[in-house]
This record gives structure tokens, C-alpha cells and sequence, in this order.
């Protein structure tokens, strides 16, 4: 094929998700790859909710969790490519609870918490899913995960949480990107979905994007199986028929796969796709280069051979990682299953959606295997 991808190879790839949904593993799921900044392969697959017998579309909406971050990553750098702040300024410029941090043992930290922290996610804070310390159950008595707040009002309460690890020191997973949307906010004095749908998600195109589903497109969400196929929990995913208040940075955003295929092209684009440039092309290598230098890292989160950047886990080595790809690759993932990564040696990029929680790990490695071997 002209795209440089096997038929053989995507007649495989296709038959292993038809049989993973056949086998009730997943509800369904759609796909895309992009070689060269243009969508090359896009199917959809099984139902899109499974209490129902209609088909999954092409355009079905997907919870994507944690792969907002990235999206308010670049809006961040958007604000620093306009000389809005500096990488090393403190948090508590624009936030100023933070200027009091305070470690678990009460200790002032080193340094301060600088914007850099919050998109390497080397802040000292953490999830409070993250483990069952007392740094995690103070998230949970604050209730920090409450939809029912503003994105200031939960940046203060973090404020008042102890942190977790001394700013700088550790790569620990957490609610820094939540953080920095409530920065970008500031900054920009607009709220963070305002913010993103004016200066991102509109000049891209990403239509069937943002913070929660128009009751016109509701008949489109993508709904999970009602309990773990595999471990019979139940599966609770987020509200999304209604605006919330909490403009989750860190976690909140629903996308269809072609609109964040858009985002994704303009990635393989430098940072620009279609004649509209989102960030310059010098601006995306530093948030694409590994910003954690050996740092200790969560290895559960971060797979060996990788570093993290600002907003992407990169890859550095060949080798190592249990899943192919080139150095250079970035990538993340979401909490119910979506996922993707751009790999410019390659001029690739994928994402894949599905509502599965518990299967997210699966298919992610699934997903990136068999892409790879389906390239000529």
C-alpha cells in the first residue's frame, strides 16, 4: 500500500479486535492510524453500548481520560510561546496558596513547585488512587476528585495537601496536569474549556470535543460493560450528558477517534496541520524530549526505556519496553482504554478507543503491536 502498511498486516490486526469483542472482552472499539499527517486506516468495531444491539460508529464519542493531558499541555505552551510565563516560574505566581507547600513531615520543601513540575508531573503531588500512604488518604478526606467544584477551588485545596516527594525529585503520576489547567485559566482569564475549544479544538476542527457530550451527540457515547468481563467489578465511568463545574485538566475530556486524530496529525506536523499552527515547531521538540534525566520514576506508569517530557511519556531506548516503536516516540493513554502515540521516525501516529478499564493494558500493547507489524 501507498500508506507503507500491509493489507496482510491490517486483515490481522482487524480479525484480533473482532475476536477479542466476539469473545465479550470489550464492548468495541474504533481506530485510526495516520502515516504523514493523514488518516490511513479508520474502522470501528462491535457495538457502542453494549446493552444495545446497534453497531459502533466511526464517530463515536469516547470518555478519554488522561489523554486530555496532553491537549492541555500544548494549551500551556500555547500561553509560553506568547511569553506568558517562564518554565521555571513557581506555581504560586499564579496561584499564590502555593507559596506555603509543605512536605508530609511538615518540612518546607527545597524549592518551590514550578510550572515545569506540573507538566513532567515531578510537582510532589500525586493521585490519590496512587497508593494507601497518608499522602493519599489526605487527597481522599479533601475529596479532591469531586465533580462538584471549580478548578479553583480544587487548586486550593491541593494547596493545602501535603506533598508526596520534594518538587524536582521524583516522577510520580498525579493530579498536576488538574493543576495546570487551573494556571492556564489564570493566565488566559477564561475558563479552561473556553480556553481550549477557542484556541485548539476549534482551529483543528475537533467538532465532537470537550468537556462533556451535547445532548445531540449523546446517542454516540461509547458506554463500558456494566462489570469487568474478566474481574465481575463494577464499572462506573464519568457523568458526561452535562457541563460540569470541575474542567478536569488532567482527566475530563471526551473526543471522538477522528477528532483526535486531528490533534494527532498536527503533532506528526510539528505543530501544524491543514495551514494553522498551533506551536512552533522548536516548542513541540522540547516538550517531546525527556525532561526527567534518571529521575526515579513509577515504574507500574512509566515502562522502561522511557522518560517523560511535558505532556508525553518518550521513548529513549530501542529495547527494553515489552512493545515496539522508535526512539523519539511519545505517547499516553487513558483510564478507560483509550490510547496513542506519534513516532516521527516512522511518520506514525495511532489512537485507539475503547471503554474497558480493565482491559486497558491489553490492548494497548495489543494495538501498538500489530500496527508495527503491519508496516512494509
Amino acid at each position: 500500500m501507498a500508506s507503507g502498511l500491509s493489507n496482510s498486516g491490517l486483515a490481522r490486526l482487524e480479525a484480533a479486535l473482532r475476536g477479542r469483542i466476539e469473545a465479550g472482552h470489550i464492548p468495541g472499539a474504533v481506530g485510526m492510524i495516520l502515516r504523514d499527517g493523514r488518516p490511513v486506516w479508520h474502522r470501528a468495531f462491535g457495538r457502542r453500548d453494549p446493552a444495545a444491539s446497534a453497531p459502533m460508529p466511526e464517530d463515536a464519542i469516547f470518555r478519554i481520560y488522561s489523554m486530555t493531558k496532553p491537549i492541555v499541555s500544548v494549551a500551556a505552551m500555547m500561553l509560553w510561546e506568547e511569553g506568558r510565563f517562564l518554565l521555571s516560574d513557581p506555581v504560586a505566581r499564579f496561584i499564590p496558596e502555593f507559596a506555603s507547600v509543605r512536605l508530609a513531615s511538615g518540612a518546607t520543601p527545597a524549592r518551590p513547585i514550578t510550572v515545569q513540575d506540573l507538566l513532567r508531573h515531578t510537582s510532589g503531588l500525586t493521585y490519590e488512587f496512587r497508593g494507601g500512604g497518608p499522602v493519599q488518604a489526605a487527597y481522599i478526606a479533601a475529596r479532591v476528585a469531586r465533580r462538584n467544584q471549580t478548578n479553583a477551588e480544587q487548586a486550593s485545596a491541593l494547596a493545602g495537601l501535603p506533598l508526596l516527594h520534594p518538587p524536582g525529585t521524583h516522577w510520580e503520576y498525579s493530579r498536576s496536569t488538574d493543576l495546570l489547567g487551573r494556571v492556564v485559566e489564570v493566565i488566559a482569564g477564561e475558563s479552561l474549556g473556553a480556553f481550549l475549544a477557542r484556541r485548539i479544538l476549534a482551529p483543528l476542527g475537533m467538532t465532537d470535543s470537550g468537556f462533556h457530550v451535547p445532548s445531540a451527540a449523546l446517542g454516540r457515547l461509547a458506554e463500558a460493560f456494566p462489570t469487568d468481563p474478566e474481574t465481575g467489578a463494577p464499572v462506573a465511568l464519568l457523568e458526561v450528558g452535562e457541563p460540569p463545574r470541575f474542567e478536569s485538566g488532567g482527566g475530563g475530556m471526551v473526543a471522538s477517534t477522528a477528532d483526535y486524530g486531528r490533534f494527532l496529525a498536527m503533532l506528526l506536523g510539528e505543530g501544524a496541520l491543514d495551514g494553522v499552527r498551533i506551536l512552533g515547531r522548536k516548542t513541540l521538540a522540547l516538550m517531546t524530549a525527556d525532561h526527567l534525566g534518571g529521575l526515579p520514576a513509577a515504574e507500574d506508569l512509566l515502562p522502561p526505556g522511557h522518560g517523560f517530557g511535558l505532556g508525553f511519556a518518550v521513548r529513549l531506548a530501542p529495547g527494553l519496553a515489552p512493545f515496539p516503536g522508535s526512539v523519539g516516540t511519545y505517547f499516553w493513554g487513558g483510564l478507560a482504554g483509550t490510547t496513542f502515540w506519534v513516532d516521527p521516525a516512522e511518520r506514525l501516529a495511532a489512537v485507539l478507543m475503547i471503554q474497558a478499564p480493565g482491559q486497558r493494558e491489553t490492548y494497548r500493547l495489543l494495538f501498538r503491536a500489530l500496527v508495527y507489524a503491519a508496516l512494509e
